[in-house]
């Protein structure tokens, strides 16, 4: 299977399953996915956050999928456990097509890792 048809295929499935699981199946987006990623990151599934927690989800979940890319090195954990990640590298300059692409693929490899897909 070519390494793109692969990606959609593995995609889908990773949409499909947390839409049915966290959004009664209506289909989630790209940064409700991300937005996900960060509340597992952070461990705390039950907590109610802030509009600005809420960004910063987001940016934990992103350092997260990124650093098996080489572009962040997870750094510590702070008194209220949120992580914080330090920059290796930054990112090159990305059409907005790309970033997306880019992004699907640590997608993938993270729920790869989780062994939610295969």
């Amino acid at each position: 299977m070519a390494r793109d048809e692969q990606l959609k295929e593995r995609w889908d499935q990773i949409v499909s399953k947390l839409s049915d699981r966290f959004a009664d199946g209506e289909q989630l987006d790209l940064d409700a996915i991300i937005y996900l990623i960060g509340v597992q990151e952070l461990g705390k599934p039950g907590m109610r956050f802030k509009k600005d927690d809420k960004l910063n989800l987001m940016h934990i979940a992103i350092c997260r999928l990124l650093e098996p890319f080489g572009f962040y090195k997870f750094d510590f954990q702070d008194e209220d456990g949120w992580p914080h990640y330090e920059m290796l590298e930054a990112l090159p300059p990305l059409k907005a097509g790309e970033q997306t692409l880019l992004m699907k693929e640590a997608i993938v490899q993270y729920f790869v890792e989780k062994e939610l897909v295969h």
